[in-house]
């Protein structure tokens, strides 16, 4: 049965051209429990068994999770690294490396653990999402595509509408407008509510000068995100082609009494 997950909301995301953010980051809960595990103090023995005995790398990645989360990552890296070698081949303590070394501003270490993941079940899908995004946030976009179709070849893989969005957004910013554009739509025909997906093609119609098409998707990606201010910044921006400074007006009206701190772009899913 395959694993609970855990996405991590927020971590490693990467603004992208066309406003649009990567779903990232997913790491795979590290227990059999359905939706969730019971936190363990990190002054407990972990390991269950008897000293020199070898460690439950379940047990030690539960606690490595749970350290990383309360930002304890020195804590997290030494939990992570104790699974590994009672489990070499663990694809989610390397996810979990990699995520840490992302926390701690190391792109380079993160890399190296999202393949090493990868490397050792290369049929993951989730895995393959992950280097993937790693590619895309790190200068390399085109190259990231092949990891996104591999994510999605999974059939286990539980979100192929994040996987066809992440695809979109990368093609988008290796200058693949026409792959990006199908990626996207591909992502709305699964999940019509995607924000990653809905933005990028409101900016991408804009950019063409569809301007109908692109008053489409941003109402459809302000109707999930009203107070999303790049999404009201390009409304009004829309209105204005369109000649309708009424409306353009009170989307600049929404945009001045959107509270700080309102995200600029798309938040990961």
């Amino acid at each position: 049965m395959r694993q609970v997950l855990l996405v991590l909301i927020g971590l490693g995301a990467v603004l992208l051209a066309g406003c649009n953010q990567l779903e990232r980051l997913t790491i795979i809960r590290p227990s059999a429990q359905a939706r969730g595990y019971t936190k363990i103090s990190p002054t407990y023995d972990v390991s269950g068994k008897k000293p020199g005995a070898k460690e439950d790398p379940v047990m030690l990645l539960a606690v490595a999770t749970d350290l990383y989360q309360r930002g304890q990552l020195d804590g997290a890296e030494e939990m992570t690294r104790r699974a590994l070698k009672s489990q070499p081949d663990s694809g989610d303590a390397h996810t979990l490396l990699g995520a840490i070394a992302e926390a701690r501003g190391d792109t380079a270490a993160a890399g190296k653990a999202y393949k090493a993941a990868v490397d050792g079940a290369p049929n993951n899908g989730l895995y393959a999402n992950n280097y993937g995004g790693w590619l895309c946030a790190n200068g390399q976009p085109a190259q990231s595509l092949v990891w996104f179709d591999r994510a999605l070849a999974d059939p286990a893989y539980p979100t192929p509408a994040g996987a066809l969005a992440n695809a979109g957004s990368c093609a988008n910013q290796a200058g693949q407008s026409i792959q990006a554009e199908v990626k996207w739509r591909s992502a709305l025909a699964l999940e019509p509510q995607n924000l990653i997906a809905l933005s990028g093609l409101a900016v991408l119609t804009f950019a063409r000068g569809s301007y109908l098409d692109a008053r489409a998707f941003a109402e459809r990606w302000l109707a999930v995100s009203p107070e999303d201010a790049a999404g009201l910044r390009l409304a009004a921006s829309i209105e204005q082609k369109l000649g309708d400074n009424e409306a353009a007006s009170r989307y600049l009206s929404r945009l001045q009494a959107t509270p700080p701190g309102s995200p600029l772009v798309p938040r990961a899913q």
